[in-house]
């Protein structure tokens, strides 16, 4: 009989906040305190008034979002409408046990005795719901436009002439080198293959140089010596690079632009620097190239560099908020790519 394979389940989507990041922290701290700041005012208070309600709202606010945070990165399987109500559960539990055991005690029970626990667990609750809603749409609101980059992006590294001319190196190989010939056919195929998914998906670091390096490989078969390329690792371990979490297509369009705006236009020898670095909890990726008298064409070749940029800058912004950056400077005679992001851990 033949055997029949289980069905993949569906994907659960995750809609609790990412409260670990410190941008999404610095924002729903920023929003809370400031309605506080303004009830107190409408209620005739000052500034003593409002640090007084700070020893209820700091602690409230910081617990709620380290629960949410460990929630968040334990609950895999909870459908998302569950999920949506223990962002307002979680937070009233705490701030009704603050208000119980906090606000009652003998030394505050004078200043702040404004909150019942019922006021304390509708309020709270309003405020987790409030954010979640806020985050979610805010991660719905970048994805038509990660939509469009995707498909702007297709267009850009999928180029005619990139296709042809590697085709028509593996076929100058065909007779003489038929191995490195086969060998780079498999290596245009995973490079489409990727190409293909979405940019939103996440890959492992380890993955993603694997096929950088590919990449590089199928265009050191057309550009043969004028195409170098240096590779170097600091304090990162090969079981970072498995573990070690990114976006899909992060560093690959980062390679094409260095080589395709960096070699193509010379005829002698190109160095392409790639520096991998892990400090603490972040990864950070130095990319560099020389940069050629391209003449006329300079802001043309700008531009295209830019777009994709851009591209790759959006997407680590939804993806790590603040924690994230991507600079770009030019410095004797070289353009030079940095970027910082987060160390999430995979399975």
């Amino acid at each position: 009989m033949p055997q029949t394979t289980a069905p993949t389940p569906p994907k659960i989507e995750n809609v609790i906040p990412d409260c670990c990041n410190i941008g999404v922290m610095v924002r729903v701290l920023l929003a809370v305190n400031g309605v506080v700041l303004m009830a107190i005012i409408v209620h005739g208070g000052g500034l003593l008034a409002f640090l007084d309600a700070a020893v209820l709202t700091e602690p409230a606010c910081l617990a709620s979002l380290l629960a949410l945070c460990g929630l968040r990165r334990t609950v895999r399987t909870i459908a998302p409408w569950t999920q949506r109500v223990l962002c307002a559960l979680v937070p009233a539990a705490i701030t009704a046990g603050l208000v119980r055991f906090i606000v009652s005690g003998p030394a505050l029970q004078d200043d702040l005795n404004i909150l019942t626990v019922n006021q304390g667990v509708w309020i709270a609750a309003a405020f987790g719901a409030l954010t979640q809603h806020y985050f979610e749409l805010r991660t719905r609101a970048f994805s038509p436009a990660l939509a469009e980059a995707r498909l702007q992006a297709l267009q850009a590294r999928i180029r005619p002439h990139f296709l042809f001319n590697s085709l028509n190196a593996v076929l100058s190989l065909i007779r003489t080198e038929p191995r490195q010939a086969e060998t780079t056919l498999e290596d245009l195929a995973d490079l489409f293959r990727v190409l293909m998914r979405d940019t939103r998906d996440v890959t492992s670091l380890e993955e993603e140089i694997r096929l950088c390096r590919q990449y590089l490989s199928i265009e050191k078969v057309r550009l043969g010596e004028r195409l170098q390329v240096q590779w170097k690792a600091a304090n990162i371990s090969d079981k970072v690079l498995h573990r070690a979490r990114v976006p899909a297509l992060l560093l690959q369009p980062i390679l094409e632009n260095a080589v395709h705006y960096g070699v193509e236009p010379v005829q002698e020898p190109v160095l392409i620097e790639i520096e991998l670095t892990r400090s603490g909890d972040s990864i950070d990726i130095f990319v560099s190239n020389p940069l050629p008298n391209l003449g006329e064409a300079g802001p043309a070749a700008k531009v295209g560099n830019h777009m994709a940029l851009q591209n790759i800058r959006e997407r680590l912004a939804l993806l790590y908020d603040v924690e994230a950056q991507l600079s770009v400077s030019e410095k004797n005679g070289k353009f030079e790519v940095r970027m910082h992001f987060p160390y999430v851990r995979g399975d």
